[in-house]
């Protein structure tokens, strides 16, 4: 192991930024609102994405604040009822379902796997517009009162028995799923047909494998909540009775219908998330990642498992106790491919050049935060504990820390890891270690005493609870500060890096991505020729040859 950095700068004194790159090759806001690089697109979103990031980050807040005390005595219970709700929407569906498929990807697969853009280039534009006006329609509702039926939309609740904005945040969420199918679809035959010449699928980096595994996911998956909301806005509008007991419906084909999507939709948040992992830890270890092949098909294992599982959502809701028991063991299986992916980062880290930069340190949290997210999943897969514990904080601690600990940390990971490349500068490397840090122990005091008051029986959605869960509360409100801190240190930091961070050069880390064998920030047309790969991923032997050959030809030149 090394504790020394594998950061190579150009020297600053007379290092300059490229002249022309995607960011300066056209000028003026209509040039970014109509443009069809994909590089841009990801920009686009990543501003989007931020947006709504705090927004929802807002309600937690709130969420938290209410629950500083017993009593409820910061908002009416309607009113907290909007906010659990519309920090679950915005979370969800406009920022943890587009983070990186809509942002890395965008940005990196098309140079990922050496071709020159998207596959339809327009029809990724049009996928950022869908996004948007989603995202209008949920701001809408919240200006107009905001809705109180949960991210879940629960039948009969959503269709009878609220007045709230319903129509309007459904609208949003089926505009929304048009941008994430538009985006897989494109991903899906980029990865088929735009391959440069000997870049096959086993030379492919996990990223790639993991976001055509979460695109299959979006494509399949997604239509299926489309249908789910539009049946809900029937039955309400026209009380069809699809949902109605009283007329020959059942509720639970709304609860079927969005379980099939919602848990699959885990796994379009947290697959990516994955691959930019393994991308992360091959290069501060310095090594292939372990067991290539098997991370590859574990992340299509994990995608295909996830379209078996949906009804572990719904053991206490009235199916049979023989197909209860028939989906609590087909969720323990997404634990294998999910294990796999754990071990063999473990193995990769063994007898590694490991090296501790600022991704490496999110990854780290990642895995961390994972697995215990994980684990308590296998508690909520099995009948007899998950009747005793859903419902409760139990699975509030247990999705944020797979969601908001794994997701979030891996988005994070992958913003400081390609900021350079996105950018062409480098951050302040001591702020953004302790932004890691704070938002590692922020995390941590927020959610480990939510599995504990869960445990004891506080439910979830509630804001007045028994005074013996108020020490808990406490410790978590405090964390939820601090996780606060640790979530704008990284807006303020590369904010700054966009003027004043250090020239990164076109490998900062040294890594063996075709992405970082191009200049930074990227040219709009990302290659001035068509490259040819000729090594396997993550080949730092190749790596090594080539950083010698072009060392030879400048000192052949001078």
């Amino acid at each position: 192991m090394s504790a020394t950095t594998i950061v190579s700068l150009p020297d600053q004194a007379t290092a300059q930024m490229p002249k022309r790159s995607y960011l300066n090759n056209e000028h003026g806001l209509l040039s970014w609102l109509l443009t069809a690089d994909h590089k841009r697109i990801g920009m686009l979103y990543l501003l989007s994405i931020t947006f709504f990031f705090f927004i929802g980050g807002a309600f937690a807040g709130l969420i938290r604040l209410e629950l500083l005390t017993p009593q409820p005595d910061l908002v009416a219970s309607d009113t907290y009822n909007k906010f659990f709700t519309m920090h679950g929407i915005v979370m969800i569906f406009l920022f943890l379902v587009p983070s990186v498929p809509a942002t890395l990807g965008n940005f990196l697969l098309p140079i990922m796997i050496g071709a020159k853009d998207l596959a339809f280039p327009k029809i990724n534009l049009l996928s950022w517009y869908l996004y948007m006006a989603g995202g209008i329609f949920t701001l809408a509702s919240l200006v107009l009162g905001g809705v109180d039926t949960g991210w879940t939309f629960t039948t009969p609740l959503s269709t009878h028995y609220l007045n709230t904005h319903v129509l309007t945040t459904a609208t949003a969420i089926f505009i929304a799923g048009f941008s994430s199918i538009f985006t897989g679809l494109n991903f899906i035959v980029t990865i088929h047909r735009m391959r440069a010449p000997g870049m096959t699928w086993f030379r492919m980096p996990l990223f790639c494998w993991s976001q055509y595994a979460a695109s299959l996911l979006m494509v399949l998956g997604t239509p299926v909540l489309a249908i789910a909301i539009v049946l809900l806005a029937l039955e309400r509008l026209f009380g069809i009775g699809v949902f109605d007991p009283a007329k020959g419906g059942d509720p639970l084909l709304f609860q079927h219908l969005f379980w099939f999507y919602s848990h699959p939709a885990v796994y379009i948040m947290i697959l990516p998330g994955m691959g930019v992992i393994s991308e992360v830890i091959s290069t501060f270890t310095r090594k292939r990642v372990f067991g290539y092949t098997a991370v590859a098909f574990s992340s299509v294992a994990i995608a295909l498992f996830g379209f078996f599982v949906w009804a572990h959502h719904m053991f206490i809701m009235g199916v049979s106790n023989y197909s209860a028991l028939v989906f609590s063991l087909l969720t323990m299986l997404v634990a294998v491919p999910s294990a796999i992916k754990i071990f063999n980062w473990a193995f990769t880290m063994q007898k590694g050049s490991i090296t501790f930069e600022t991704p490496m340190l999110y990854a780290f949290g990642f895995i961390g935060l994972f697995t215990i997210g994980g684990l308590t999943g296998i508690f909520l897969g099995s009948l007899g504990m998950d009747v005793h514990l859903t419902e409760t904080y139990f699975v509030v601690a247990h999705f944020h820390f797979v969601m908001v600990g794994g997701m979030l940390m891996a988005f994070l990971a992958g913003i400081h890891f390609w900021w350079p490349k996105l950018t062409g500068r480098m951050y302040p490397e001591s702020l953004s270690k302790l932004a890691a840090v704070v938002t590692f122990i922020g995390f941590n005091l927020t959610f480990l005493p939510q599995f504990v008051v869960g445990y004891l029986g506080m439910p979830r959605r509630y804001h007045a609870y028994p005074a013996e869960y108020q020490v808990l509360n406490v410790l978590s409100t405090a964390g939820a500060t601090i996780l606060g801190v640790g979530y704008m240190l990284p807006i303020l930091y590369l904010g700054w890096s966009l003027k004043y961070g250090a020239i990164a050069g076109n490998n900062p880390w040294q890594a063996t991505g075709l992405e970082w064998q191009i200049q930074s920030p990227p040219l709009t047309e990302n290659f001035l020729e068509t490259p040819i790969i000729t090594h396997e991923a993550y080949d730092y032997e190749w790596l090594e040859e080539k950083m010698k050959l072009e060392k030879q030809e400048v000192t052949h030149v001078g």
